[in-house]
């Protein structure tokens, strides 16, 4: 499971050819050398470089336009693969996948309980489900390359002050493959990377992503670069101080505390009045009445959208960010998103909302894209 290091350095035609086939579907020589301005005898000699260390592998034929057929081809087995982890506060999400993104094995295992932080719960969790994916891996997906970890914490690089993020407490019972590289992210963070590349973010170079789930948070994406901080807490909403009102102290996280959704629900069971009936169990239930027409239930929902809009125009106010994604078990409901717009349209500068198309596999294919980067970057400065 060691790294893999390639035998020969390659040229820069293959470094080129091989990190367009990661970037897209499988595709032929014609269609890549238009692409980068390769010429055919370079494209050629490039496909055979890469060939020849089983990076790339031919699966197949077109037709082309003038009756001749091209090859077409896709990355290969010697590229190996990477293994990307959501730790979240609630579940656990995994993912195998080849470096163009190719699905080759996936899991996802519930916690026994919500994790409010980074704890030994998630990090057990965590090593018993990459021994099991491990247990499924076959030799013909080659080496593992990368290894991301998308955390429910601040993340800072090896320079930074890591005893403060809490970051390494994945580690307590968790021990990587060895020889294996390493890429950890926040999970919100992963979540904005996935919309730019696969989700309502498609496009746009400066955009927000907000979470509204178990946690708050804010992912922040200014002209295509991720905006992490100089403490890796750029984007932690949850920590805001709250309230702000004449003879209350705010307190920092209080915020958190009152948006996310167990608060949430807990002041909806502790308010549902008792001609109504039982009060919901979940989250999940007081949507799905308030979306059959229970009036109590719409109540709290558009109370809860509201409430959401005024921490979205808090952000609009700070990012300007034009796009406003939602995502989380609450945040992306689409019950919502009316009332959230409504609200920050009164209160902060124009910025179309919308809810996530990824749901909750966003954080996942945020790291997983965050590994393959890694992985391709490996590989091109050998």
């Amino acid at each position: 499971m060691g790294r893999s290091v390639l035998p020969n350095p390659l040229t820069g035609s293959a470094k080129s050819v091989f990190r367009a086939l990661a970037k897209s579907a499988p595709s032929t020589r014609p269609v890549l050398g238009a692409e980068l301005g390769l010429s055919r005898p370079t494209m050629s000699a490039a496909i055979a470089e890469l060939e020849k260390q089983k990076l790339v592998e031919l699966v197949g034929e077109v037709q082309g336009a003038v009756g001749r057929k091209a090859s077409k081809y896709r990355v290969g087995p010697g590229a190996g693969h990477v293994l990307a982890i959501d730790a979240g506060s609630t579940h656990i999400r995994l993912r195998l996948s080849t470096l163009d993104r190719r699905l080759l094995h996936s899991r996802v295992y519930k916690l026994a309980s919500s994790q409010q932080q980074l704890s030994a719960e998630i990090s057990l969790a965590v090593a018993d489900e990459v021994a099991e994916a491990i247990r499924e891996t076959r030799p013909e997906w080659g080496p593992l390359r990368s290894l991301g970890i998308a955390l429910p914490s601040r993340v800072v690089g090896k320079d930074g002050d890591v005893g403060s993020t809490g970051q390494n407490q994945i580690f307590s019972h968790f021990a990587p493959p060895p020889g294996v590289r390493v890429v950890m992210e926040n999970n919100v963070n992963c979540a904005a990377v996935a919309e730019q590349i696969h989700g309502c973010a498609k496009g746009y170079d400066t955009f927000a992503f907000i979470q509204i789930g178990l946690k708050i948070g804010l992912g922040i994406v200014v002209s295509n670069q991720l905006v992490r901080g100089r403490n890796g807490s750029a984007g932690e909403i949850g920590h805001l101080t709250y309230p702000f009102a004449p003879g209350v102290a705010p307190e920092p996280g209080a915020i958190e505390r009152y948006m996310g959704a167990e608060a949430f629900l807990g002041r909806v069971r502790t308010e549902w009045p008792s001609h109504a009936g039982a009060p919901p169990a979940d989250t999940a239930e007081l949507l799905s009445l308030a979306a059959s027409g229970e009036k109590v239930a719409a109540g709290f929902v558009e109370q809860h959208a509201t409430d959401i809009g005024r921490l979205v125009a808090t952000c609009i106010s700070v990012i300007d960010p034009g796009l406003v994604v939602l995502g989380g078990g609450l945040g992306a409901s689409p019950q919502l998103l009316p009332g959230v717009q409504k609200e920050a349209d009164r209160l902060a500068y124009p910025a179309k909302i919308v809810c996530s198309s990824l749901a909750s596999d966003a954080t996942v294919l945020g790291i997983e894209s965050l590994a393959i980067e890694d992985a391709l970057s490996s590989i091109l400065a050998a």
